[in-house]
C-alpha cells in the first residue's frame, strides 16, 4: 500500500528523488486489522507500517533541529505466506529466501536498525502531484556502507503499547489505529480493568 500525501491546500511538497539509497528501518507501527475493499471484495486485513531513514539525504525541516534524514514509508500486510508482498520484500532484503519453518512467525521488530538498498520510485497521485514510492528493498551491496542510525528506534504494537509514541503519529494513522480491532480490543480490556463487574455477595446470587 502506497503513502501518498494529502493536498493540505498549497503545501508544498517536495518528492524524494527516484533512485537507490542506503537506508535503516528504524520504526515500526502495528496498523490493526481494518476493513478493506480490493477489487469489489471486502477483507479484514491486518497491516504494519514500516518506516525507513535515508542518512545520506539530510534537510533542514526545523532550523532549531537542524540537519534531519529524509524518511520513506511503507505498509504491508502482516503476513509471511508465500504470496506475500511482505515476504518477497524480506527475502529481497535479507538476500535468501525463508525455510517454511523460518516463516511459520517471523518477529518484525528484528528488522529495526538494519540497513538496506531501498529503491524509490515516482507516481503520479489522482490530483495530480507527484509522491515517491518505495518499490524495493534490498540487501545492502557488497562494499557499500549505510551511515550510523540517526532517529532512534521506535516501535508501537498492541501488546507493547506506547500511548505518548501514538499521540505523536500524524492523524491520519492514528485515525486508522482507532478503528481497527485490535484498538477497538484493546480500549475494551482496559475499559472492564478500570471498571470492573461488582462482585455480587448475595449468597442466594451464588449458583453453586
Amino acid at each position: 500500500m502506497s503513502i501518498i500525501a494529502k493536498n493540505t491546500g498549497g503545501t508544498s511538497y517536495e518528492p524524494i528523488p527516484a533512485g537507490s539509497y542506503a537506508a535503516r528501518c528504524y520504526q515500526m507501527i502495528e496498523v490493526g486489522t481494518n476493513e478493506e475493499n480490493i477489487l469489489g471484495k471486502t477483507k479484514f486485513l491486518h497491516k504494519v507500517r514500516l518506516t525507513w531513514e535515508l542518512p545520506t539525504e539530510l534537510k533542514v525541516f526545523n532550523e532549531e533541529k537542524g540537519e534531519q534524514a529524509l524518511v520513506l514509508s511503507k505498509e504491508f500486510t502482516l503476513s509471511m505466506h508465500e504470496k506475500s508482498t511482505l515476504r518477497k520484500y524480506l527475502e529481497s532484503w535479507r538476500g535468501k529466501a525463508f525455510t517454511e519453518l523460518e516463516a511459520e512467525a517471523f518477529d518484525i521488530t528484528a528488522l529495526l536498525g538494519v540497513p538496506c538498498l531501498l529503491s524509490v520510485t515516482h507516481k503520479v497521485a489522482k490530483n495530480g502531484n507527484t509522491y515517491a514510492e518505495i518499490s524495493s528493498v534490498s540487501l545492502l551491496p557488497k562494499g557499500m556502507e549505510c551511515p550510523p542510525q540517526i532517529n532512534p528506534s521506535k516501535e508501537l504494537s498492541f501488546n507493547n503499547w506506547d500511548q505518548d509514541f501514538f499521540e505523536g503519529l500524524p492523524d491520519f494513522i492514528k485515525d486508522k489505529i482507532r478503528t481497527s480491532e485490535e484498538f477497538v480490543a484493546m480500549q475494551m480490556d482496559a475499559g472492564m480493568a478500570s471498571d470492573p463487574t461488582p462482585i455480587n455477595d448475595d449468597e442466594e446470587g451464588v449458583p453453586f
